[in-house]
Protein backbone atom coordinates (compact mmCIF):
# COMPACT_ATOMS: atom_id res chain seq x y z
CA UNK A 1 0.00 0.00 0.00
CA UNK A 2 0.81 3.60 0.06
CA UNK A 3 3.34 5.08 2.68
CA UNK A 4 3.04 8.63 1.92
CA UNK A 5 2.84 11.93 4.27
CA UNK A 6 0.86 14.00 1.59
CA UNK A 7 -2.33 12.77 0.09
CA UNK A 8 -2.91 11.46 -3.55
CA UNK A 9 -5.32 11.97 -5.54
CA UNK A 10 -6.21 9.40 -8.55
CA UNK A 11 -9.57 8.50 -11.04
CA UNK A 12 -10.46 5.23 -11.36
CA UNK A 13 -13.02 3.57 -12.90
CA UNK A 14 -14.17 1.10 -10.56
CA UNK A 15 -13.48 0.89 -6.65
CA UNK A 16 -10.98 -1.68 -5.53
CA UNK A 17 -9.66 0.60 -2.74
CA UNK A 18 -12.86 1.62 -1.14
CA UNK A 19 -15.11 -0.20 1.57
CA UNK A 20 -19.08 0.03 1.11
CA UNK A 21 -21.33 1.26 3.69
CA UNK A 22 -24.76 -0.27 4.54
CA UNK A 23 -28.53 1.06 4.50
CA UNK A 24 -30.43 1.05 7.06
CA UNK A 25 -32.82 -1.59 7.31
CA UNK A 26 -35.85 -1.45 4.53
CA UNK A 27 -33.11 1.14 2.36
CA UNK A 28 -30.29 0.61 -0.40
CA UNK A 29 -27.46 -0.25 1.37
CA UNK A 30 -24.93 2.52 0.80
CA UNK A 31 -21.26 2.07 -0.70
CA UNK A 32 -18.53 3.04 1.75
CA UNK A 33 -15.40 3.86 0.56
CA UNK A 34 -9.53 6.92 4.11
CA UNK A 35 -0.57 10.41 9.37
CA UNK A 36 3.51 10.85 10.38
CA UNK A 37 3.97 14.06 11.58
CA UNK A 38 7.09 16.54 12.53
CA UNK A 39 8.61 16.41 15.97
CA UNK A 40 6.60 15.12 18.99
CA UNK A 41 2.96 16.69 19.53
CA UNK A 42 2.11 17.64 23.31
CA UNK A 43 -0.12 14.59 24.80
CA UNK A 44 -3.70 15.93 26.06
CA UNK A 45 -6.15 13.50 27.66
CA UNK A 46 -9.27 13.70 25.58
CA UNK A 47 -11.59 10.58 26.37
CA UNK A 48 -15.07 11.18 27.60
CA UNK A 49 -13.63 13.31 30.71
CA UNK A 50 -12.13 15.72 28.56
CA UNK A 51 -15.77 16.37 27.03
CA UNK A 52 -17.98 16.13 30.01
CA UNK A 53 -19.09 19.60 29.69
CA UNK A 54 -20.17 19.13 25.88
CA UNK A 55 -22.01 16.01 26.51
CA UNK A 56 -21.84 14.81 30.37
CA UNK A 57 -22.31 10.82 30.87
CA UNK A 58 -24.14 8.29 33.18
CA UNK A 59 -22.67 7.76 36.16
CA UNK A 60 -21.62 4.45 37.28
CA UNK A 61 -20.51 2.47 34.13
CA UNK A 62 -19.01 5.68 32.27
CA UNK A 63 -17.13 6.42 35.16
CA UNK A 64 -15.87 2.91 35.16
CA UNK A 65 -15.34 3.20 31.37
CA UNK A 66 -13.58 6.14 31.67
CA UNK A 67 -11.39 4.64 34.38
CA UNK A 68 -10.45 1.55 32.24
CA UNK A 69 -8.86 3.73 29.32
CA UNK A 70 -7.15 5.83 31.67
CA UNK A 71 -5.27 3.21 32.92
CA UNK A 72 -4.78 1.89 29.35
CA UNK A 73 -1.28 1.18 28.38
CA UNK A 74 0.66 3.98 26.28
CA UNK A 75 0.26 3.85 22.58
CA UNK A 76 2.12 6.05 19.74
CA UNK A 77 2.27 6.02 16.20
CA UNK A 78 4.82 3.36 14.30
CA UNK A 79 6.07 3.36 11.52
CA UNK A 80 5.24 0.94 8.48
CA UNK A 81 8.30 -1.69 9.70
CA UNK A 82 7.00 -1.72 13.13
CA UNK A 83 3.23 -2.52 12.57
CA UNK A 84 2.36 -5.89 12.81
CA UNK A 85 0.23 -6.37 9.88
CA UNK A 86 -0.09 -8.42 7.01
CA UNK A 87 1.84 -7.48 4.21
CA UNK A 88 -0.49 -5.65 1.74
CA UNK A 89 -1.08 -6.13 -1.72
CA UNK A 90 -0.07 -3.72 -4.05
CA UNK A 91 -2.77 -1.52 -5.01
CA UNK A 92 -3.76 -2.49 -9.21
CA UNK A 93 -2.90 0.32 -11.41
CA UNK A 94 -5.48 2.88 -12.64
CA UNK A 95 -8.13 1.65 -14.41
CA UNK A 96 -8.75 4.33 -17.90
CA UNK A 97 -11.88 6.72 -16.81
CA UNK A 98 -14.48 7.60 -19.16
CA UNK A 99 -14.08 11.09 -21.12
CA UNK A 100 -17.35 12.42 -19.49
CA UNK A 101 -15.69 11.93 -15.77
CA UNK A 102 -15.59 14.90 -13.70
CA UNK A 103 -11.21 15.85 -13.49
CA UNK A 104 -10.18 15.32 -10.13
CA UNK A 105 -7.39 17.52 -8.59
CA UNK A 106 -4.67 16.37 -6.57
CA UNK A 107 -5.79 17.41 -2.74
CA UNK A 108 -3.92 18.96 -0.88
CA UNK A 109 -2.46 17.62 3.12
CA UNK A 110 -0.29 18.19 5.70
CA UNK A 111 1.56 15.21 7.73
CA UNK A 112 0.52 14.25 11.16
CA UNK A 113 2.24 15.11 14.70
CA UNK A 114 4.07 12.65 16.14
CA UNK A 115 2.63 11.29 18.78
CA UNK A 116 4.83 9.08 20.77
CA UNK A 117 4.83 8.47 24.39
CA UNK A 118 1.33 9.56 24.66
CA UNK A 119 -0.93 7.17 26.49
CA UNK A 120 -3.38 5.64 25.46
CA UNK A 121 -6.23 7.73 26.19
CA UNK A 122 -4.55 10.62 24.91
CA UNK A 123 -4.50 12.25 21.66
CA UNK A 124 -5.64 15.97 20.71
CA UNK A 125 -9.38 16.84 19.22
CA UNK A 126 -9.92 18.46 16.43
CA UNK A 127 -12.97 20.04 18.17
CA UNK A 128 -10.91 21.08 21.17
CA UNK A 129 -7.88 22.54 18.74
CA UNK A 130 -9.57 24.28 16.07
CA UNK A 131 -12.36 25.51 18.50
CA UNK A 132 -15.17 24.03 17.09
CA UNK A 133 -17.62 24.86 20.64
CA UNK A 134 -20.31 22.83 22.08
CA UNK A 135 -21.89 19.61 20.22
CA UNK A 136 -25.03 19.57 18.54
CA UNK A 137 -25.77 15.73 18.60
CA UNK A 138 -23.71 12.69 19.39
CA UNK A 139 -23.53 10.02 20.93
CA UNK A 140 -21.26 8.77 23.90
CA UNK A 141 -22.55 5.16 24.18
CA UNK A 142 -23.41 5.15 27.98
CA UNK A 143 -26.24 2.90 27.92
CA UNK A 144 -25.66 -0.82 28.14
CA UNK A 145 -27.28 -3.91 25.17
CA UNK A 146 -27.99 -2.56 21.61
CA UNK A 147 -27.48 1.04 20.44
CA UNK A 148 -29.94 3.72 21.25
CA UNK A 149 -32.78 3.00 19.20
CA UNK A 150 -33.70 6.93 18.96
CA UNK A 151 -30.27 7.56 17.78
CA UNK A 152 -29.41 5.15 15.79
CA UNK A 153 -30.82 2.23 12.73
CA UNK A 154 -28.91 -1.03 12.97
CA UNK A 155 -28.42 -2.96 9.45
CA UNK A 156 -29.99 -6.17 9.12
CA UNK A 157 -29.52 -8.36 5.97
CA UNK A 158 -27.08 -8.82 3.50
CA UNK A 159 -23.32 -7.89 4.02
CA UNK A 160 -21.33 -5.34 1.45
CA UNK A 161 -21.59 -6.59 -2.42
CA UNK A 162 -24.35 -8.94 -0.83
CA UNK A 163 -21.49 -11.05 0.82
CA UNK A 164 -21.71 -12.45 4.55
CA UNK A 165 -24.27 -11.08 7.11
CA UNK A 166 -24.95 -7.58 8.85
CA UNK A 167 -26.29 -9.14 11.87
CA UNK A 168 -28.00 -6.39 14.92
CA UNK A 169 -25.72 -9.07 17.44
CA UNK A 170 -23.01 -8.47 16.25
CA UNK A 171 -23.16 -4.80 17.16
CA UNK A 172 -23.16 -3.85 21.24
CA UNK A 173 -22.80 -1.05 23.77
CA UNK A 174 -21.86 -1.45 27.20
CA UNK A 175 -18.80 -0.24 29.64
CA UNK A 176 -19.26 3.33 27.77
CA UNK A 177 -18.07 1.85 23.92
CA UNK A 178 -19.39 0.80 20.84
CA UNK A 179 -18.32 -2.64 19.50
CA UNK A 180 -18.96 -4.22 16.08
CA UNK A 181 -17.89 -7.55 15.91
CA UNK A 182 -17.04 -9.85 12.54
CA UNK A 183 -16.52 -13.08 12.73
CA UNK A 184 -14.30 -15.68 10.55
CA UNK A 185 -17.79 -16.10 8.35
CA UNK A 186 -19.10 -12.86 7.55
CA UNK A 187 -21.21 -12.18 10.15
CA UNK A 188 -20.57 -8.69 11.03
CA UNK A 189 -22.44 -5.03 11.52
CA UNK A 190 -23.08 -1.54 11.17
CA UNK A 191 -25.35 1.60 11.93
CA UNK A 192 -26.53 4.64 10.48
CA UNK A 193 -27.25 7.45 13.01
CA UNK A 194 -30.84 9.49 13.15
CA UNK A 195 -29.58 12.81 14.56
CA UNK A 196 -27.56 15.36 12.63
CA UNK A 197 -29.02 14.56 9.21
CA UNK A 198 -27.43 17.96 8.02
CA UNK A 199 -25.93 19.87 5.11
CA UNK A 200 -22.40 20.97 6.03
CA UNK A 201 -20.57 20.74 9.83
CA UNK A 202 -18.16 18.79 11.30
CA UNK A 203 -18.15 15.36 13.02
CA UNK A 204 -15.44 13.20 15.35
CA UNK A 205 -15.44 9.91 16.31
CA UNK A 206 -12.65 8.37 19.06
CA UNK A 207 -12.12 5.01 17.67
CA UNK A 208 -9.68 1.68 17.83
CA UNK A 209 -9.68 -1.46 16.21
CA UNK A 210 -8.40 -5.01 17.74
CA UNK A 211 -7.91 -8.28 16.04
CA UNK A 212 -8.59 -6.75 12.49
CA UNK A 213 -8.18 -9.15 9.70
CA UNK A 214 -7.26 -6.70 5.91
CA UNK A 215 -10.66 -8.77 4.97
CA UNK A 216 -12.05 -6.33 7.23
CA UNK A 217 -12.84 -2.72 6.69
CA UNK A 218 -14.03 -0.25 9.71
CA UNK A 219 -15.48 2.76 8.33
CA UNK A 220 -16.66 5.97 9.57
CA UNK A 221 -18.59 7.68 7.07
CA UNK A 222 -21.08 10.76 6.14
CA UNK A 223 -23.63 8.90 3.97
CA UNK A 224 -26.29 11.01 1.92
CA UNK A 225 -29.83 11.16 4.12
CA UNK A 226 -31.51 10.86 0.12
CA UNK A 227 -31.12 7.57 -1.00
CA UNK A 228 -31.30 9.73 -4.59
CA UNK A 229 -28.54 11.61 -3.75
CA UNK A 230 -26.49 7.75 -2.90
CA UNK A 231 -27.14 6.26 -6.10
CA UNK A 232 -27.82 9.02 -8.84
CA UNK A 233 -25.86 12.01 -9.86
CA UNK A 234 -22.39 13.03 -7.87
CA UNK A 235 -23.27 9.62 -5.68
CA UNK A 236 -21.73 12.01 -2.71
CA UNK A 237 -20.08 9.75 0.38
CA UNK A 238 -16.73 11.01 2.64
CA UNK A 239 -14.71 7.86 4.14
CA UNK A 240 -13.62 10.13 7.16
CA UNK A 241 -11.30 7.05 9.03
CA UNK A 242 -11.14 3.96 6.90
CA UNK A 243 -8.91 0.93 7.69
CA UNK A 244 -8.51 -1.16 4.82
CA UNK A 245 -4.52 -3.00 4.96
CA UNK A 246 -4.88 -4.31 8.37
CA UNK A 247 -3.97 -2.79 12.09
CA UNK A 248 -1.23 -0.83 10.51
CA UNK A 249 -2.77 1.79 8.36
CA UNK A 250 -6.02 4.65 8.15
CA UNK A 251 -7.29 5.86 5.04
CA UNK A 252 -9.35 9.25 3.87
CA UNK A 253 -12.02 9.04 0.94
CA UNK A 254 -13.99 11.41 -0.84
CA UNK A 255 -16.27 9.94 -3.57
CA UNK A 256 -17.57 12.22 -5.95
CA UNK A 257 -19.02 10.27 -9.08
CA UNK A 258 -21.34 7.11 -9.62
CA UNK A 259 -20.43 3.84 -11.67
CA UNK A 260 -20.69 4.15 -15.25
CA UNK A 261 -19.33 7.65 -14.85
CA UNK A 262 -15.89 6.45 -13.92
CA UNK A 263 -15.93 5.85 -10.10
CA UNK A 264 -14.05 9.34 -8.82
CA UNK A 265 -12.07 10.00 -5.69
CA UNK A 266 -9.85 11.78 -3.62
CA UNK A 267 -8.21 10.14 -0.99
CA UNK A 268 -5.41 10.07 1.59
CA UNK A 269 -3.57 7.38 3.04
CA UNK A 270 -0.86 6.86 5.80
CA UNK A 271 0.54 4.55 8.63
CA UNK A 272 -1.22 4.89 12.05
CA UNK A 273 -1.30 2.33 14.99
CA UNK A 274 -5.19 1.56 14.50
CA UNK A 275 -4.72 -0.50 17.65
CA UNK A 276 -4.74 2.60 19.60
CA UNK A 277 -7.50 5.16 20.62
CA UNK A 278 -7.57 7.42 17.88
CA UNK A 279 -9.69 10.62 17.29
CA UNK A 280 -10.68 10.79 13.53
CA UNK A 281 -12.41 14.19 12.45
CA UNK A 282 -13.79 15.81 9.28
CA UNK A 283 -14.85 19.50 8.32
CA UNK A 284 -16.92 20.36 5.41
CA UNK A 285 -18.08 23.35 4.38
CA UNK A 286 -19.47 25.07 0.67
CA UNK A 287 -15.71 25.24 -0.16
CA UNK A 288 -13.37 22.26 1.12
CA UNK A 289 -13.34 19.08 2.83
CA UNK A 290 -10.88 18.41 5.66
CA UNK A 291 -9.75 15.39 7.54
CA UNK A 292 -7.65 15.51 11.02
CA UNK A 293 -6.32 12.85 12.95
CA UNK A 294 -6.00 13.78 16.73
CA UNK A 295 -6.52 17.19 15.98
CA UNK A 296 -3.83 17.47 13.04
CA UNK A 297 -4.75 17.86 9.32
CA UNK A 298 -3.81 15.05 6.75
CA UNK A 299 -6.35 15.71 4.22
CA UNK A 300 -7.98 18.67 2.18
CA UNK A 301 -9.98 18.60 -1.02
CA UNK A 302 -10.95 22.35 -2.29
CA UNK A 303 -12.01 21.38 -5.91
CA UNK A 304 -15.79 23.07 -5.59
CA UNK A 305 -16.81 19.84 -8.31
CA UNK A 306 -15.59 17.54 -5.63
CA UNK A 307 -17.90 19.01 -2.67
CA UNK A 308 -20.79 17.21 -1.59
CA UNK A 309 -23.58 19.79 -1.48
CA UNK A 310 -26.50 17.05 -0.02
CA UNK A 311 -27.36 16.48 3.68
CA UNK A 312 -25.53 13.45 4.83
CA UNK A 313 -25.13 11.56 8.00
CA UNK A 314 -22.72 9.60 10.05
CA UNK A 315 -22.79 5.74 9.73
CA UNK A 316 -20.38 3.35 11.65
CA UNK A 317 -19.54 -0.07 9.97
CA UNK A 318 -17.34 -3.13 9.86
CA UNK A 319 -17.49 -4.16 6.05
CA UNK A 320 -16.31 -7.58 4.94
CA UNK A 321 -14.65 -7.81 1.88
CA UNK A 322 -13.72 -11.61 0.82
CA UNK A 323 -10.50 -12.53 -0.36
CA UNK A 324 -10.75 -16.11 -0.93
CA UNK A 325 -8.64 -16.96 1.93
CA UNK A 326 -9.60 -17.41 5.55
CA UNK A 327 -10.97 -14.30 7.49
CA UNK A 328 -9.76 -14.25 11.43
CA UNK A 329 -12.49 -12.38 13.56
CA UNK A 330 -11.99 -8.33 13.85
CA UNK A 331 -13.38 -6.15 16.11
CA UNK A 332 -14.15 -2.17 16.09
CA UNK A 333 -14.40 0.46 19.32
CA UNK A 334 -16.32 3.69 19.62
CA UNK A 335 -15.91 5.44 22.49
CA UNK A 336 -18.02 8.59 21.47
CA UNK A 337 -19.52 10.14 17.99
CA UNK A 338 -19.53 14.28 18.76
CA UNK A 339 -21.27 16.91 15.77
CA UNK A 340 -20.43 20.41 16.03
CA UNK A 341 -22.37 22.87 13.60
Amino acid sequence: MFKKKLATAITVGALSLTGCAAATEGAPAPEAAGPKTSASATPATTGKASAAAAAPKAAAPAAKAAASKAAAPASKIVPAAAVQAPAATPAPAPKPVPSKAPVVVQPKAAPLANTAGATATSGKQAATTLGWGPTVAGDEFSNAGAPDPAKWSVYNGKGHAGKGLRSRDAVTVGGGTLTIKGDAAGKTGGMSAKFARQKYGKWETRMKVAHNDPQYHPVLILWPDNSADAYSGKCWEIDYAEGNNGPGRMSFFNHIACRGNGKVHTYAKNVIDTRQWHNYAVEWSPTKITGYIDGVKWYEDTTPANISNVSMHQTIQLDWFPSGTATTPSQMDVDWVRVYK
